[in-house]
C-alpha cells in the first residue's frame, strides 16, 4: 500500500485495521486516533476504497478457509443427526435434504469445472492452430 509518492499513511492503514474490527465509523476513528469526519473523507479516496476492499477480501478469504475447515464435521453432525432415531423426524429430515442438496451442488460445480476445462483446452489448441 505505501509506496513513493503514496498518500496513503499508516494511519490509513490503521483506520483499514479497525473499520473491519469495530461496529461503525464512529469506534473505528476512535481506535485511530482520528475524527469521524477525516475516516469519512479517507473512505471517498479511491485508494483507501482499494485498499479497503482488499482487505475486506483477505479477511473473507480466511473466514472461508474456516468454515472449508469445519465442513468435515459439519458433513459428520448432520449425518449423525439423519441418522438418530432419537432426534424428531423433522430435524432427521432437514439433516437428509441438506446433505442431498449439498452433494447435488457438489456434482453441478464438478460438472462445470469439468466443461470449463475443456472449453479452456479447446481455446488453447485452436490458438495454436
Amino acid at each position: 500500500m505505501n509506496g513513493h509518492g503514496s498518500k496513503f499513511s499508516r494511519k490509513m492503514e490503521d483506520a483499514i485495521a479497525a473499520l473491519l474490527i469495530h461496529r461503525n465509523h464512529e469506534e473505528a476513528a476512535r481506535a485511530v486516533g482520528i475524527g469521524t469526519t477525516t475516516l469519512l473523507r479517507w473512505q471517498k479516496e479511491p485508494e483507501f476504497q482499494k485498499a479497503f476492499r482488499e482487505a475486506r477480501r483477505e479477511a473473507f478469504g480466511q473466514t472461508i478457509a474456516r468454515l472449508q475447515q469445519m465442513s468435515g464435521a459439519a458433513a459428520t453432525t448432520l449425518g449423525k443427526v439423519m441418522v438418530d432415531p432419537t432426534a424428531p423426524a423433522s430435524t432427521r429430515v432437514r439433516a437428509a435434504e441438506a446433505i442431498i442438496n449439498h452433494a447435488a451442488k457438489a456434482i453441478e460445480i464438478e460438472d462445470i469445472e469439468a466443461r470449463v476445462a475443456e472449453l479452456e483446452r479447446a481455446a488453447e489448441m485452436q490458438k495454436r492452430k
